[in-house]
């Protein structure tokens, strides 16, 4: 399917008819070309290439499927690398998939898979006649090149199903352009869904039954346990924390909250240090509060232990330059990226993140603040609340669909400085009590001597874990080395 061409002209006989070219003018071709289109329209598709969107074959390769097949027929170590890149659905001839499939089932009882065992199995089913009979299976065996090629025929046949879900997918963004129906910025955002499934391979399964998730879930305890304590998430760099939440996982939404001037920008980038400096995973900061030299300069304060003051202020001296020096490589070396544009919406959030998880393989998102974005969308919501409601959730939707977990530093409302011991709850979230409820963990930034400069906790800082979806709660004191820009755990201090 074409959709690089425009459909015909829909104001071509607004006008006089002289006033068009040739081509365009109404007559007999021009009847043909709305016969045309309206088949394609019956079809469910548009096309406005030379020929209908119906007789044009999607990509293909029945060769290739056809060597695969053979090859799995002949050899149970094709089977296992055939397994491992493709699915059912990958082929184009649905009598092939109906054969792979046999093959998977009678592979998976531990039996040989070989034309006598998948005509049998197909019989059993009644299925033979429709993949054409035995004798097609003895075909598949016959015209494969060698079985030691399967995984490289296998990929020729990923590659074609992958180019036949871009054509499904832009024939459904191409519908979404000509109904026009919602905001556009949320076609443009569905759109951009679109490509980006094609481009991870992901299925469009929506449910599978208990007992393949059970399996699945297992698997994953499994492994768990076999790392004998090792991470399983992002690390924070916090020992303590790390300890209580084994790190941050995919698709958890983080929620770091704190009254102004608390320091919840620098456990952030306390959060993204541990994640790209300390352990080379890649990262992104969107910040819409500080732009990317400051961010820098926080990032080397940190971690060359450098007075972020002398930096500023120009009265570094030998001994700060040289512990600059020392980190330089490693800070510039690490896979994190800072984005400070200003009036970032949630749209253009979500389509970097996109492309960084597909270029880069993105491990953490953070985003600072969440008061601070635009929806994107050109209907406004009914009010401030909604619209950071509705940015609050679709936040949590893009932790699940990168796979990946997204800090979101958020305000607190007046509520702590009324009470005595100043100590935030969950209930202080600033405009939107649904961002607790997206939130798969919350936590609460305390500093008493932000309150009290003469405080026998200074230099410490609390980090209130209020809610943890999947574990406990709890209080975890930290050092804060404010001259540095950074926190620390107690025992460094």
């Amino acid at each position: 399917m074409s959709i690089s061409e425009p459909l015909d002209d829909p104001w071509a006989d607004s006008g006089p008819s002289d006033r068009l070219p040739a081509s365009r003018r109404r007559g007999d071709g021009a009847r043909g070309r709305d016969e045309q289109h309206e088949r394609g329209r019956d079809n469910g598709t548009w096309d406005g290439g030379s020929a209908p969107a119906f007789e044009r074959v999607p990509p293909q390769d029945i060769d290739a499927e056809q060597s695969v097949l053979g090859g799995m027929l002949l050899s149970k170590d094709a089977i296992a690398d055939v397994v491992e890149i493709l699915k059912g659905h990958d082929f184009y001839k649905p009598a092939h998939e109906t054969i792979y499939q046999a093959v998977l089932d009678v592979y998976a009882k531990g039996e040989p898979a070989d034309p006598i065992t998948i005509a049998a199995e197909l019989t059993k089913r009644g299925e033979i006649n429709k993949v054409g009979g035995a004798s097609y299976l003895h075909t598949l065996v016959q015209t494969v090149p060698t079985a030691a090629n399967a995984a490289y025929y296998a990929e020729i046949v990923h590659e074609r199903a992958v180019l036949r879900r871009l054509v499904e997918a832009g024939t459904r963004i191409t519908q979404m352009g000509y109904a026009a129906d919602d905001d556009v910025d949320e076609i443009v955002n569905r759109a951009q869904a679109e490509v980006y499934a094609v481009t991870e391979q992901r299925t469009s399964e929506d449910y599978l039954p208990l007992g393949d998730i059970m399996e699945g879930a297992l698997d994953e305890i499994e492994a768990i346990g076999s790392r004998s304590g090792e991470m399983t998430g992002v690390p924070t760099g916090f020992t303590d924390f790390d300890s209580l939440t084994n790190g941050l996982h995919p698709g958890q939404m983080i929620v770091i909250a704190a009254r102004p001037a608390m320091g919840k920008s620098t456990l952030a980038l306390d959060f993204a240090r541990a994640c790209s400096i300390k352990n080379n995973l890649p990262s992104v900061i969107f910040s819409l509060e500080m732009g990317r030299n400051e961010i820098a300069m926080r990032l080397l304060s940190a971690e060359a232990r450098v007075a972020l003051h002398h930096m500023r202020s120009g009265t570094m001296t030998d001994e700060d330059w040289t512990r600059l020096a020392r980190r330089m490589p490693d800070v510039s070396a690490a896979p994190l990226y800072i984005d400070d544009s200003p009036n970032l919406s949630m749209m253009e959030i979500r389509a970097k993140c996109r492309r960084l998880k597909q270029r880069s393989d993105l491990r953490l998102v953070v985003i600072d603040y969440l008061q601070l974005m635009q929806s994107g969308g050109s209907k406004r919501a009914e009010s401030r609340q909604q619209e950071v409601s509705d940015m609050s959730r679709n936040l949590k939707l893009l932790a699940k669909e990168l796979e990946i977990p997204v800090i979101a530093l958020s305000q607190l409302n007046r509520g702590p400085e009324q009470r005595t011991d100043k100590k935030p709850m969950v209930s202080d979230l600033r405009e939107s009590g649904s961002i607790e409820q997206d939130a798969d963990m919350v936590i609460l930034l305390h500093r008493e001597d932000a309150y009290e400069k003469e405080s026998p906790r200074a230099g410490e800082a609390d980090l209130i874990v209020a809610k943890h979806r999947n574990g406990p709660t709890a209080t975890i004191t930290v050092a804060f080395q404010g001259h540095y820009s950074r926190f620390v755990d107690m025992a460094q201090t």
